[in-house]
């Protein structure tokens, strides 16, 4: 079973990021500042082009008012080929 390359994985949380943000009607300056993360880190998370630390992926969570697990829902190490 081969592992997703990291890219992969910082796109797919990325992406879930963005859709997270949006659905909750955030810009992504006022989702950045809710945060205190700044604004082009949020835009690099979002296009995966980020190895966002821990504590980040926490303060993103809690500004969307959900838990850790719930940000990775989606999100797979496998590659969809391998599974």
């Amino acid at each position: 079973m081969k592992k997703a390359d990291s890219n992969d994985i910082r796109k797919q949380f990325g992406k879930r990021v963005r859709e997270l943000r949006k659905a909750r009607g955030y810009s992504q300056e006022a989702f950045a500042h809710e945060c205190e993360i700044h604004r082009t880190y949020i835009g690099d998370v979002e296009r995966g082009e980020r190895n966002i630390a821990l504590d980040n992926i926490t303060k993103i969570a809690a500004t969307l008012g959900i838990e850790l697990s719930e940000l990775f829902d989606g999100i797979s190490a496998i590659p969809p080929s391998n599974k």
